[in-house]
């Protein structure tokens, strides 16, 4: 769905069909990137994961307010809640590519695990610093093209057992991509994960940075170095983006009062968790509902 709020932008979720793979594929410039029912100048967020990758592409985006450029062979990940901007229309910056949208809990090993702590999702939640742009090699090019292509054939020929085999597919792209990354998982990595299972497990409770530390056994400054050198970001972050996650997950989906959602991620203050919201969306959590409207996400 999107949501079209004052100073804020619309937000794309991934609709679900009954017996259908959890994924899209669209073919750039063929079809457009962007929903044609998202209003405003190709802003947007979303609430999937994205591969975007540019086989032949000559300009720029934006990206949480950071300009990338966009050139043959690059590949970008993209994680739910960055937003996305297009100066010009998709298919005049990208003359052949690809983008794949797909929810997170598709590869996840247990429902009760965050996510980042996939060690095939894990580039997704590196930070705008680290991982978000690859390069494929110029060898390796025409290899992801039919990887690609081999996904989107499936999703449209449709032929018995179709969504095992576009989920294998998208396997198999996100092994090649935590490839591209420089690995699967380093020496750190699982100590990370724990920190992000302990942010899943408790973002409910009103933690703080101690409390997710003396969890782990680790001291705040040791975990706050941790985090943010393989991040870029700080635990406080991380804790913050899954609690507004939910928020929005809730204002969406249910009729539960601001006070309730504030409650249920982490903020027995109401008056606190408007200021979060709003700070986090320049809108507030009453605002943001009043202005929900559905979308799919291409």
């Amino acid at each position: 769905m999107s949501r079209r709020t004052t100073g804020g932008v619309p937000v794309a979720v991934f609709l679900r069909a009954p017996g259908s793979p959890p994924v899209a594929v669209t073919r750039l410039p063929d079809q457009p990137l962007i929903p044609s029912t998202l209003p405003g100048p190709h802003t947007h967020t979303h609430d999937f994961l994205v591969l975007f990758y540019a086989h032949r592409a000559d300009g720029a985006f934006l990206l949480d307010d950071r300009k990338w450029s966009v050139t043959d062979g690059d590949l970008f990940v993209i994680a739910p809640g960055q937003v996305l901007s297009f100066p010009a229309p998709a298919g005049e910056i990208v003359k052949e590519g690809w983008a794949i949208f797909f929810p997170a809990d598709v590869v996840r090993a247990e429902a009760s695990s965050s996510w980042r702590a996939h060690p095939l999702l894990f580039p997704f939640a590196r930070g705008a610093d680290r991982a978000q742009r690859l390069h494929i090699p110029l060898a390796e090019r025409p290899g992801w093209l039919a990887r690609i292509a081999a996904l989107d054939a499936e999703l449209r020929e449709r032929r018995t057992g179709y969504p095992e085999a576009a989920l294998a597919h998208l396997t198999l792209l996100l092994v090649e991509v935590a490839r591209q990354a420089g690995e699967l998982r380093s020496a750190d990595e699982p100590l990370l994960a724990a920190v992000f299972d302990v942010i899943e497990r408790r973002f409910a409770e009103p933690i703080s940075l101690a409390d997710v530390a003396a969890d782990l056994a680790l001291t705040p400054g040791h975990l706050t170095t941790l985090v943010r050198r393989k991040t870029g970001r700080t635990v406080q972050q991380w804790l913050t983006e899954r609690r507004m996650q939910q928020a929005r997950l809730l204002l969406t989906d249910t009729d539960l009062t601001v006070a309730a959602i504030g409650h249920r991620v982490g903020y027995p203050d109401v008056s606190y968790f408007i200021r979060r919201f709003r700070a986090a969306h320049e809108v507030t959590p009453a605002r943001w509902r009043q202005n929900a409207s559905p979308v799919t996400p291409r």
